[in-house]
């Protein structure tokens, strides 16, 4: 018995399978008091990029552009990505106002102050 067809092309097996290409690859942790969220964002410039703070959510946008010249070419493949990538993470509630944002080098980093709530010890009644 046969598995595999007669003409398989292992470098299509997985195209557009789970499609995680277009996602923001982001690592978050824990710095001096602080929450550090570092997303890459290869190929963009600065002005391609928006961070947003409502309602306890960080949304972090990126937008690229297709080339204009694309008529002109002939692909054999297409691979890269061109569109928009969302990621939003809920951060709480904080101060907006502390939250900084930088991108150097194809990475954002965004700090956010990490929430102070007061721990207590509660019970709660069952009725």
């Amino acid at each position: 018995m046969r598995m595999l067809p007669k003409r398989f092309d292992l470098d299509n097996v997985f195209d557009n399978f789970m499609n995680s290409d277009t996602d923001l690859k982001c690592d978050v942790y824990e710095k001096d008091g602080n929450y550090i969220v570092e997303a890459d964002m290869p190929g963009l410039d600065k002005d391609n990029v928006k961070v947003e703070y409502d309602n306890g959510y960080l949304t972090l946008t990126a937008t690229l552009e297709d080339s204009k010249d694309k008529s002109k070419k002939n692909y054999i493949r297409h691979e890269r990505f061109y569109g928009t990538s969302t990621r939003s993470f809920y951060v709480g509630d904080i101060d907006e106002s502390k939250i900084k944002a930088e991108f150097k080098h194809g990475v954002l980093k965004v700090t956010l102050p990490e929430e102070k709530t007061k721990k207590s010890n509660t019970v709660i009644e069952i009725k």
